[in-house]
């Protein structure tokens, strides 16, 4: 693995899961607070950085495959979702996992492509509908 990869100057960079667009993501500080940042062309979206192990825990007490379910913050997220998951009071959060209001959505989109990068999830990547399960 490449030295301080997923750090600001070096960044992971990853593909949407049906491997459409690329984006990159990095850990940062942001308010004292551990995050991670994703950006698409020249939008940023942040996420906290406990969706990385939250999700994995999710992934892994589901057992199985779980639909993406990708969707923009002014949209329903399909129910039993990655991404109804990552906006449900009921999750370790308490919440949404993204942090900037407006563009906290797209949880499925551009967080379960890094988690395959860290070596914990496989994720699908066909042109829609994708899913992904614990490693």
């Amino acid at each position: 693995m490449q030295e301080n990869l997923g750090l600001k100057h070096n960044p992971w960079l990853l593909k949407t899961p049906p491997l459409s667009s690329e984006y990159q993501m990095y850990l940062d500080e942001k308010d004292g607070q551990k995050v991670i940042v994703c950006v698409v062309g020249s939008t940023t979206l942040l996420y906290a950085f406990e969706a990385i192990e939250d999700l994995h825990q999710m992934l892994k007490a589901s057992g199985d495959w779980v639909e993406l379910g990708s969707a923009d913050e002014q949209k329903p997220a399909k129910e039993g979702t990655v991404e109804a998951w990552a906006r449900d009071e009921s999750n370790p959060r308490g919440g949404w996992y993204g942090l900037k209001k407006g563009l906290r959505g797209r949880f499925g989109m551009y967080m379960p492509p890094l988690l395959e990068a860290l070596g914990l999830a496989e994720v699908e990547h066909s042109p829609k509908n994708n899913r992904m399960r614990a490693l």
